[in-house]
């Protein structure tokens, strides 16, 4: 599969949805895209193929989860195993980063414009994992600025 030149998704998996984000290296902008289940511990694999197919990433970005004193986080094994497939499934390059207080970022932002659903709603967790998602390609997007379009 070839990519867009440019083009990424970056993924906040989760025991019951994975967030996803679009990013473009040339302005160096993310935005929340979608959420796919999680069912049985397996991602919707044809939800995520469809992303792919519409938006053709040239890379995928995986955020990993880290304690504050830079121990693994337990969901660090399955994010790892989740990078893994993506890799496999779809043979595009795939970098893991330090998703380190993103959630907690994503809530911050959805409060500072007024928040909207009730906190525990799906749609208000769905919205949470995207822009967790966002969050996370921002940080990796930031990171390689000087090498932006040079991914492969």
């Amino acid at each position: 599969m070839r990519g867009t030149p440019g083009t990424l998704l970056g993924f906040d998996y989760g025991k019951k949805r994975i967030g996803v984000a679009l990013g473009l290296t040339l302005t160096g902008s993310a935005r929340p895209l979608a959420s796919v289940a999680v069912r049985d511990e397996q991602a919707d694999w044809a939800q995520i193929a469809e992303l792919l197919a519409a938006w053709r990433p040239e890379a995928l970005v995986v955020g990993l989860p880290q304690r504050m004193d830079d121990r693994e986080h337990e969901m660090a094994a399955p994010v790892r195993a989740f990078a893994a497939q993506l890799q496999r499934r779809y043979g595009l390059p795939v970098h893991l980063i330090d998703e380190r207080l993103s959630s907690h970022e994503a809530a911050q932002r959805i409060a500072l414009r007024g928040g909207g659903k009730a906190p525990r709603s799906r749609a208000a967790k769905e919205e949470l994992d995207r822009i967790a998602a966002q969050i996370i390609l921002e940080s990796w997007l930031a990171d390689h600025a000087h090498t932006a379009g040079t991914t492969r």
